[in-house]
């Protein structure tokens, strides 16, 4: 019975694309924004023939062949589904479902973590940021390798050997407080939702373009697909799915790379010399720089290949990198993964094996959003999706030869299921990281006193992953129009503020305690969202009409001295006039004229506030209980005695 209902579900999920694809039968095209020609220059240049055939025109909306999108999508589907009952057969007990009894090898687990981590935050986002701000994006990607050295030498073994399912039995080694249960749960559950934004909006975007469906029937879709996986099959399925997604991901991007670089005959120096030299891109750069009228002696084509562009203050920048350091090693859903394996040693080798993994592949990205930049600019970019999320999948199409192509068409539907297996894995790891801290932590050592069977258990936390899906549909909707990449660097930011500390604090330091724990968690988390909420992510109409203002100001100079406005002028004046009436009298969400903190990422304040926090309450609070229990921790996450045996499914 239970797998008659799981077939159901998954068939019902199929069937909401497919009516919203197809009403009455017509083609799907996405409604996304039309696409001007680029004009002649170093930035539309045709592939050779050998890599793909340049098209005659480029096409004004982008457009998928109904019959290869369907298919792809269809075979993804249909390949995790059976993943996912094959996995749910094997899910009998608490620790099947949360660690699938230890039972995964350290290979295995770092294709995985691999998995986690090229998510469509990277593939899509950090390619469309380099697409369309250059090298900023590229900060993104070097936060990703160097946290994984803070994951591999100092979180993965004494995790492995001190934890059993999440977060919150690291933290609850060395008390009996239901209060750290309860500030780890629900730190998990936060961190997990923020980070579930990138993913939801990366889904909403590819699937309205693979299949033509509204932006919201997307996410409600996706959404429950994603909640069936992580309810029925658990962490071997979740595993699974990461495993395959990953490889397919990297097999895509070297297909994409490598086809692009031909152009170059592989010669990186040639590639980024044609960037510097593209019309599109130095207009581009000129428009990111308000510069109505070009400055005799700027190199805005060079200025592209430089920092700054979206990061304009260098503190930004190392306030971003302060949150990719630490805040990867606290992610509820990495954590997760140590206790799949059986030893310390087999978490070790999936670091490294991860790091390896994820390193090519960002190499390869880099190229892919320069590339898009060059080949198809920065504003066809910008007019099909603001945020940059869909270069990726633009660029694989006109390395196909372009819309109407055979392989143009058959490239997309590719890269479009793989991106989509991308965001599946993603999420069901996400999903089943706040399902355990709910269940596991919540309930079962909270409301239960531990003393739950391991049926409930299960039961508890399939219906907390309905719950937790729900949440990300609902604000998967409301962030429809920012960046992924950069969601998930504000997600990492409260996991470096709060749970980083803690769990550093926990491992290593004597007298932590319960009150540093809750005080860490709490303060770390709410300090950080606070700093968001006053910082540049929000929008401020005054300062979008007072930056209207200036360009007003500009060109109406121009235009009284005398001088003819070109066409393209006349509307950039036009819409300045429209932005500044539609916002001179506004306010930020919370009221604000202006943003309180200057950085678009909080780390650089939030993380010193988090350990502040932390060792100030540990300091004043203090249980000698709780420090004698360091020893019996210390011996435990370095030898390994005591830790469950892994079964073998």
């Amino acid at each position: 019975m239970k797998y008659l209902v799981l077939s159901l579900m998954i068939y019902l999920s199929l069937g909401t694309f497919a009516i919203a694809a197809d009403p009455a039968g017509k083609p799907a095209v996405a409604p996304v924004a039309a696409i001007t020609q680029a004009p002649a220059s170093a930035a539309t240049r045709a592939i050779p023939a050998a890599v793909a055939k340049t098209p005659t025109a480029m096409p004004k909306k982008i457009q998928t062949n109904r019959m290869f999108t369907i298919s792809m999508f269809l075979l993804i589907v249909a390949a995790t589904g059976g993943i996912v009952v094959w996995a749910s057969r094997k899910t009998k007990t608490a620790s099947d479902y949360y660690a699938a009894s230890g039972g995964i090898s350290g290979m295995q687990n770092g294709w995985a973590i691999a998995g986690d981590f090229l998510s469509a935050a990277t593939f899509l986002g950090i390619t469309g940021l380099m697409a369309l701000f250059g090298p900023d994006g590229f900060m993104y990607s070097v936060g990703i390798i160097i946290s994984f050295l803070t994951v591999l030498l100092i979180i993965a073994e004494p995790c492995r050997n001190a934890g059993k399912y999440t977060l919150g039995d690291i933290l609850a080694f060395r008390t009996s407080s239901k209060w750290v249960r309860g500030a780890a749960s629900a730190s998990a559950v936060v961190v997990s939702i923020f980070y579930l934004l990138g993913q939801m909006v990366g889904a909403g975007k590819l699937m309205q373009l693979l299949l033509g469906v509204p932006y919201k029937t997307s996410i409600i879709g996706v959404g429950t697909l994603i909640v069936v996986y992580v309810a029925f099959g658990g962490m071997k399925a979740t595993t699974w799915v990461q495993i395959i997604k990953a490889a397919l991901l990297i097999f895509t991007g070297v297909l994409l790379t490598g086809a692009m670089l031909w152009k170059t005959g592989f010669n990186p120096f040639q590639f980024f010399e044609e960037v510097a030299s593209s019309k599109p891109i130095q207009d581009h750069v000129r428009a990111i720089l308000k510069h109505p009228v070009v400055e005799p002696g700027f190199d805005y084509g060079q200025r592209f290949l430089e920092l700054g562009l979206f990061f304009k203050n260098p503190l930004d920048q190392i306030s971003l990198g302060l949150a990719w350091i630490l805040g990867a090693a606290g992610l509820p859903h990495v954590l997760m993964r140590f206790f799949t394996v059986p030893n310390a040693k087999e978490a070790r080798k999936s670091v490294v094996v991860s790091m390896f993994l994820i390193g090519i592949f960002l190499i390869m990205v880099s190229f892919l959003g320069f590339g898009t930049a060059l080949y198809l600019t920065p504003q066809q970019v910008m007019a099909v999706d603001k945020g940059g999320n869909m270069a990726a999948l633009m660029i694989a199409q006109y390395i196909g030869g372009g819309a109407g192509t055979i392989a143009g068409d058959l490239l997309l539907a590719f890269v479009c299921a793989v991106a989509f297996a991308t965001i599946l894995a993603v999420v069901s790891g996400l999903v089943l990281a706040s399902s355990a801290a709910i269940a596991h932590d919540l309930y079962v050592n909270i409301i239960k006193d531990g003393k739950a069977d391991q049926h409930t258990q299960i039961k508890v936390a399939r219906v907390a992953s309905f719950g937790v899906g729900i949440a990300a549909i609902v604000l998967g909707i409301a962030c429809e129009n920012l960046n992924i990449a950069q969601l998930v660097g504000l997600a990492l930011a409260v996991t470096a503020s709060a749970n980083f500390p803690v769990i550093l604090f926990a491992l290593f330091w004597k007298r932590f305690n319960s009150a540093g724990i809750v005080t860490g968690l709490v303060v770390g988390t709410v300090f950080t969202i606070g700093v968001l909420m006053v910082s540049p992510n929000m929008t401020y109409p005054k300062k979008i009409a007072a930056d209207a203002q200036k360009i007003v100001e500009t060109l109406e100079k121009k235009q009284a001295s005398g001088i003819l406005l070109a066409e393209k002028d006349l509307k950039t004046l036009e819409k300045a006039r429209a932005d500044y009436a539609q916002n001179k009298d506004g306010t930020s969400l919370i009221g604000l004229d202006a943003p309180l903190f200057p950085l678009k990422n909080p780390g650089i304040l939030s993380v010193p506030v988090g350990f502040f926090a932390t060792i100030v309450a540990t300091l004043l609070f203090r249980n000698r209980r709780e420090e004698e229990m360091f020893d019996e921790l210390y011996v435990r996450q370095t030898t390994g005695y005591g830790i469950e045996t892994a079964i073998d499914h």
